[in-house]
């Protein structure tokens, strides 16, 4: 018996119809993986890399400090509350993340460094620097994508859209457009300019 799979390519573009990194598309299918992973944001020059990390609930998340100044990483969300204060080449004890959600994550520190961890038990893909996510070996239906990005107006629900995925090769691609926000890691820290 064969096995049919089909594949979703989700493109973001912003309302300039420029590509979108680092939006999380999700579809509503469970993860097929099932081990718990761990794991790592670094910051370096003064910013968390990467951005934002897709994880799944069970996952741990581990934070290094590649810096030559000391960092204190916190969280204040409820379903992650945690706080580090780490010295340089210093990395945190690995925190378990077992709810879904989003969890925004600061330094106590240097106000301009952000990341988000967005924790999901659906299938998850982040998009590329061309604004691209792309799930493949889908079984052939009707689903319902999400797409969240840190610099949507806040309290709103995710963009979705629902495609329909045939049972061998691709659905149509799925262009969703944003309006985004400007992006908070670029705010001019005014309290260390020389005026």
């Amino acid at each position: 018996m064969a096995v049919h799979a089909g594949t979703l390519t989700v493109t973001a573009i912003d309302s300039h119809g420029l590509p979108v990194g680092d939006a999380v598309v999700t579809i509503d299918r469970a993860n097929p993986l099932a081990a718990a992973n761990t794991h790592y944001i670094d910051q370096k020059g003064e910013t968390f890399i990467p951005y934002v990390e897709v994880m799944h609930p069970g996952d741990s998340v581990v934070f290094r400090n590649s810096d030559h100044t000391r960092h204190h990483v916190y969280s204040f969300s409820p379903i992650g509350a945690f706080q580090f204060i780490l010295s340089p080449g210093e990395s945190s004890a690995p925190v378990v993340l077992d709810r879904s959600g989003i969890i925004a994550v600061g330094c106590n520190i240097h106000d301009h460094m952000i990341a988000y961890l967005v924790v999901t038990a659906d299938q998850a893909q982040l998009t590329t620097g061309q604004g691209q996510a792309r799930f493949d070996g889908l079984p052939a239906g009707r689903y319902t994508v999400k797409l969240w990005h840190p610099q949507l107006a806040p309290g709103r629900p995710p963009m979705s859209a629902t495609v329909d995925v045939p049972a061998e090769g691709a659905a149509p691609a799925l262009p969703i457009a944003l309006r985004l926000l400007p992006d908070p890691r670029s705010v001019v820290d005014r309290e260390h300019l020389d005026y």
